[in-house]
């Protein structure tokens, strides 16, 4: 299975198929980067690292994959802590709903080892974010995007938030709910195609 793989001079651990949206854009539909992401299980922390071996080759080290990375935080966590020694730039992309799961220390201890939080906002409002990303969790979770957002930015983290090019995304509104917080804004193009292959996993209890 792909664990680590890499796209121009950046390296990508791939931690989990789960996710709990089920975006209308979801590149696990669109598919095209050139790996197959689909794992037969979550990796261990000994099997990220491993395949992770040479990270401080790369500019940076991004954790991404086809599920939502933060659903594995401990995981994470403890990645990013050992790679962090070797001084190499950590990045998380993430739909940014990790404190309907975890508390607050858990995620400071993440913050600590990473320079950026890369975070999907992808809509203007809670109303266009249930029914384009269709979360588990309803309007909490755009909710808990913003609040995830504000504590990133309070605790000095490097900020992206993106926004997919999609009917209905008024990407204006989004690049100033990003000033609003000082964080940077990038669109994300969509590339679509057929491909309807699509695995639920459960979610953290």
């Amino acid at each position: 299975m792909t664990v680590a793989y890499t796209i121009d001079r950046r390296m990508y651990l791939n931690i989990t198929n789960r996710c709990q949206n089920d975006c209308e854009f979801c590149i696990r539909r669109a598919g095209g980067i050139g790996y197959d992401l689909w794992l037969e299980r979550e990796p261990t922390v000994e099997e990220i690292l491993a395949a992770a071996r040479d990270a401080q080759r790369y500019q940076e080290v991004v954790f991404c994959g086809y599920g939502e990375p933060l659903l594995c935080l401990e995981t994470v966590t403890e990645v990013a802590r050992e790679i962090h020694r070797f001084g190499v730039p950590i990045r998380v992309n993430t739909n940014g709903q990790v404190l309907l799961y975890y508390d607050i220390a858990a995620v400071d201890e993440l913050l600590n080892n990473v320079s950026a939080m890369s975070i999907s906002l992808n809509a203007q409002d809670a109303e266009t974010y249930v029914r384009i990303c269709r979360p588990r969790d309803g309007v909490k979770a755009y909710e808990a995007i913003l609040q995830f957002v504000r504590y990133c930015c309070s605790k000095g983290v490097k900020v992206i938030l993106t926004a997919v090019e999609w009917p209905g995304v008024d990407l204006e509104a989004c690049a100033r709910i990003a000033g609003e917080f000082r964080a940077a804004f990038r669109i994300r193009r969509f590339q679509g195609s057929t491909n309807t292959r699509v695995k639920n996993w459960p979610y953290p209890s």
